[in-house]
């Protein structure tokens, strides 16, 4: 199985506002930059539109080493909420319905068919790939900005 590095990141202007995503695909000692964005959305939209894109494009099974600065789409994997969300009829412990279901859908079964090992990282700190996705995704947001 191939290991393949990704990197993610999710950016909004406002929120809900407009936003971007960028990615960053390693393996192999070849990298692929991936970015893309929506004029009214929230910066958890994006972040998980990141992984879900950088996921998509794997073409195999893969093993993933999987690094974002989301808290947000890392402890609801890690921490095996969404899964908790899926069971109860999206609804979360609070009684309140779970947000972004239709993306944590596009999800999940990425994660079933790769092997992802999640890796959370400071946002805006040293992770030089982290910031280069910020960056792609800043400036996807920007494309929707009136």
């Amino acid at each position: 199985m191939k290991t393949v590095t990704i990197y993610t990141d999710g950016a909004c202007s406002g929120n809900p506002g407009p936003g971007g995503w960028g990615a960053i695909l390693e393996w192999n000692g070849v990298e692929k930059e991936l970015s893309g964005g929506e004029a009214h959305t929230t910066n958890n939209r994006m972040e998980l539109t990141g992984v879900i894109s950088a996921l998509g494009k794997l073409r195999e099974p893969c093993r993933v080493e999987l690094y974002t600065d989301s808290k947000y789409v890392c402890d609801a994997v890690m921490k095996r909420w969404v899964y908790g969300w899926r069971a109860k009829g999206w609804v979360k412990a609070d009684k309140k319905p779970a947000l972004n279901v239709d993306l944590w859908e596009q999800l999940l079964p990425l994660l079933e068919y790769h092997e992802v090992h999640w890796h959370w990282v400071k946002g805006h700190a040293e992770n030089a790939k982290n910031n280069r996705c910020d960056a792609l995704a800043v400036a996807q947001s920007k494309n929707f900005k009136e």
